[in-house]
């Protein structure tokens, strides 16, 4: 009897982190390399000026430290939705960041708590090329080499449930970095929950608010707290004031019980209609999970949410508000309900599906026009 063997031979492009050498295709040699700071670089996902932070990766004024509730300030801290761009004619790119907390969960990635993920311009559309895999408080990694030396324009996607002391891009000595123009298009605005901020996602590219930024080539600024995505009024305040396309407000996985629902929706409304009168809101209905194909509770208490959303919504609509646009997502992670890791937050697939629906939702609404 013959026996066939069948070898497969896979070889992997990995980064360099710590001196480590995890592959002899990639050299784990930073002598050659130039570091270059935040004067070099643009930040977007944040229409705050640097003078009014704590830190400069911060998502909150540091006068909002004495306004929200302690959680709300702890998880501004974190980078999430916050991006680097820059142009460089470097053979090699690197980052070197420093992490505030080294936080760790167990459902989600360190590549996407603590991680950073660069994309480059390619035909004008974003492409992925790799994740800066973290160790602890301060890393180095190199990401890309053996490129030839032609311009190129990058963006670094900052990590999704930590901070960031501070960040540099490395290049080759001979190269250089510069700052790109800034985007003129108007920003989006994203207010919501765990889910918002990025959880739980495998690297920080993969949240549906910085996969939208890249689909649309627009500023897209995260205000997701997990856990604590209320319809605050402080939060209110402060998005009113960013001057944006269109808001979306998808806090409905923090506003259990529906009573809240029902104090909450109108007023926040209200305070970003004082100070902006006529840019469209979305509501953004409560995700459909998984455990509502067998759990009658979850079956009932999704339907409570979303009819007090709504009976909000209609009151509005019949008081003469204009712009409130209700969104309804049963269908937005599929119908194989595989888009969640822990039958709540999103998996890659499920940011996919849902920055899929909601571009389309977009398009349909023509709120570019």
């Amino acid at each position: 009897m013959k026996r066939i063997f069948l070898y497969l031979s896979f070889t992997f492009f990995i980064g360099c982190q710590e001196k480590t050498c995890n592959n002899i295709l990639y050299s784990c040699d930073f002598n050659n390399i130039k570091y270059y700071g935040e004067e070099s670089f643009l930040l977007e996902g944040t229409f705050i000026h640097d003078s009014l932070k704590e830190n400069r990766y911060d998502r909150l004024p540091a006068s909002y430290k004495e306004i929200v509730r302690q959680p709300v300030w702890d998880l501004s801290k974190h980078s999430s939705g916050l991006s680097i761009r820059f142009l460089s004619n470097s053979s090699v790119i690197t980052a070197k960041w420093e992490v505030l907390n080294n936080f760790s969960m167990d459902h989600m990635p360190d590549t996407g708590i603590k991680g950073v993920d660069l994309y480059f311009k390619k035909n004008d559309e974003w492409q992925y090329i790799n994740t800066g895999v973290p160790v602890g408080f301060s890393n180095e990694y190199k990401l890309v080499e053996n490129m030839d030396n032609e311009l190129r324009e990058y963006k670094l996607f900052l990590p999704l449930y930590d901070g960031i002391n501070n960040i540099e891009i490395g290049v080759d000595s001979l190269s250089y970095v510069k700052r790109p123009d800034r985007n003129d298009k108007k920003p989006i605005i994203f207010y919501g929950t765990s889910i918002t901020q990025g959880a739980c996602a495998s690297r920080p590219g993969m949240a549906h608010t910085n996969i939208i930024s890249r689909k649309l080539n627009r500023d897209v600024i995260n205000f997701g707290f997990s856990g604590n995505g209320r319809m605050e009024q402080s939060i209110a305040k402060l998005i009113s004031n960013s001057n944006p396309i269109f808001y979306i407000i998808e806090c409905m996985p923090n506003m259990y019980p529906p009573d809240l629902v029902s104090s909450n929706t109108i007023p926040l409304i209200d305070t970003i209609r004082a100070k902006d009168p006529d840019t469209p809101i979305i509501l953004v209905d409560l995700f459909t999970s998984p455990l509502t194909a067998l759990d009658k509770n979850a079956i009932t208490g999704t339907s409570e949410m979303n009819n007090a959303l709504k009976t909000q919504y209609d009151k509005m609509i019949n008081s003469g508000y204009n712009n409130i646009i209700y969104l309804e997502t049963q269908s937005a992670l599929g119908n194989d309900f595989e888009g969640t890791v822990d039958a709540v937050h999103f998996t890659d697939l499920g940011f996919i599906r849902y920055s899929d629906f909601l571009v389309k939702k977009f398009e349909e609404l023509e709120l570019f026009n």
